[in-house]
């Protein structure tokens, strides 16, 4: 048996031995950092929990921002229990017996505050679960996502809540985090200006992190009469590895991928190359991004340059071939052309004309002389007649034959722009266009 004074050792919590993130977590909005476009004073979360009146909310940003201690912070001020479960552990089992000891307090006067964490991770059943007791009063119910909740969140819990985007803090609320944990913590460690710059974009975006990254230089900091330092070498040791925020699941991933198909769009060789850096720092697969710029090449560039398409398709192979860090030059080097050359989307808004004609007509005949008689049966039913081969036409073009189903004559889907090799193409289609009007009013079809 261990003795008395040893047992209550092992079994007291030491606050001390806590992460530097919980030490340091502020208790009321005076100390919270960062999300003033969400908490300046006149803004209705600043308003909902500075004057107690809470409603429910989901606040929806990456790690690292806050939104547990922000939800501390709300039900404190409202002088509100604060009860909370992980998605990632619990189950319809923990929201009942979370919702049972919300009703007990209830009856003594006491609200509840419900804070969920990671609510994405709950499937529809299990969201459901909330909603009467939503809407009853029981709960104030808190939910944390680092997912899109439109996607991740089902529409009944979505309308009973409000939805509040928190952003990565900045490089400056960064660095006043950590001069903060020193000041608190370390008053003995001494780290420069630099450095704590440096710690700040390392920690990218990420508040917890930042701590974090302070806590392991506080450890590793050099001893020197009473003071410890943090040095270059320090900086490099904790600082390695630290990733960035990327998620090939998640938004940041996505809105990146947009962010480069704009940029390219947008002819912004520079920008698109900053989001294409961005990207492979993220760990994004360049087969991936090498695919992405394939479809660029057709959607946005098209017939204007068909050379676009050629390029894209050779840098995709490029990087099959060479892998990484040679293939990605590769990409580069089309990303440039890309975002250079003509722009234009008539291919595509083309293509998705025809495509919704296709699906609202259904399964319309081919017209009899577009028909291939490959047999004397074929012929004797008509396949073939009166077709006329083009090659055997003047200008190798068989003017007033039509392709479409009989009785189906839709408007021009595609239609070039006047950039690019387009300007030739429109030309050529507006020539021939002349010709079959011409045709159709000698044989009495057109307008006169």
């Amino acid at each position: 048996m261990l003795p008395t004074d040893a047992q209550t050792r092992l079994f007291t919590r030491d606050s001390a031995l806590d992460p530097l993130a919980s030490r340091l977590r502020p208790e009321d909005l005076q100390g919270f950092v960062g999300q003033t476009h969400l908490l300046a004073p006149g803004k209705a979360l600043h308003t909902a929990i500075t004057s107690g009146q809470l409603h429910s909310f989901i606040l929806w940003g990456p790690p690292g921002v806050g939104k547990t201690t922000l939800a501390r912070i709300a039900a404190t001020t409202a002088n509100a229990h604060f009860e909370q479960i992980s998605a990632v552990l619990a189950g319809v089992k923990d929201i009942r017996a979370a919702v049972d000891a919300a009703n007990a307090r209830r009856g003594v006067g006491e609200a509840t505050v419900l804070f969920v964490d990671e609510v994405h991770r709950f499937n529809k059943a299990q969201q459901d679960a909330f909603l009467p007791h939503v809407e009853d009063g029981t709960i104030t119910f808190i939910g944390a996502t680092t997912e899109n909740p439109s996607f991740e969140v089902n529409a009944a819990l979505l309308s009973r809540v409000r939805v509040y985007r928190l952003r990565a803090l900045e490089l400056t609320e960064l660095e006043a985090l950590i001069h903060h944990a020193v000041n608190q913590c370390f008053p003995d460690l001494e780290i420069s200006a630099e450095l704590v710059t440096r710690l700040a974009i390392a920690a990218d975006g990420d508040g917890r992190r930042a701590l974090s990254l302070v806590e392991m230089c506080a450890d590793l900091a050099r001893e020197d009469g009473g003071r410890r330092l943090v040095e270059e070498s320090t900086l490099e040791e904790v600082a390695q590895g630290s990733l960035r925020r990327f998620d090939k699941r998640g938004d940041v991933f996505y809105d990146q991928i947009s962010a480069l198909h704009k940029s390219v769009r947008g002819s912004d060789p520079d920008a698109s190359l900053y989001w294409f850096a961005r990207l492979l720092d993220g760990g994004c697969d360049p087969l991936y991004i090498a695919r992405r710029v394939v479809r660029i090449a057709s959607e946005d560039i098209g017939n204007a340059d068909p050379r676009a398409l050629e390029l894209a398709l050779n840098a995709w192979q490029v990087q099959e071939r060479l892998g990484s860090p040679e293939g990605e030059l590769a990409i580069a080097q089309a990303i440039i052309y890309l975002a250079c050359a003509a722009k234009s989307n008539a291919s595509y808004r083309a293509y998705s004309q025809a495509r919704q004609l296709a699906e609202q007509e259904g399964s319309r005949e081919v017209p009899t002389h577009l028909r291939n008689a490959p047999t004397a049966l074929m012929k004797a039913e008509g396949y073939g007649h009166a077709y006329r081969y083009d090659h055997d036409e003047a200008d190798g073009h068989a003017t007033g034959q039509r392709y479409f189903p009989d009785g189906l004559n839709p408007p021009p889907f595609y239609h070039p722009v006047d950039r690019g090799l387009e300007i030739k193409i429109g030309e050529k289609l507006a020539m021939l266009k002349a010709k079959a009007a011409a045709a159709d009013l000698k044989a009495g079809r057109g307008e006169e």
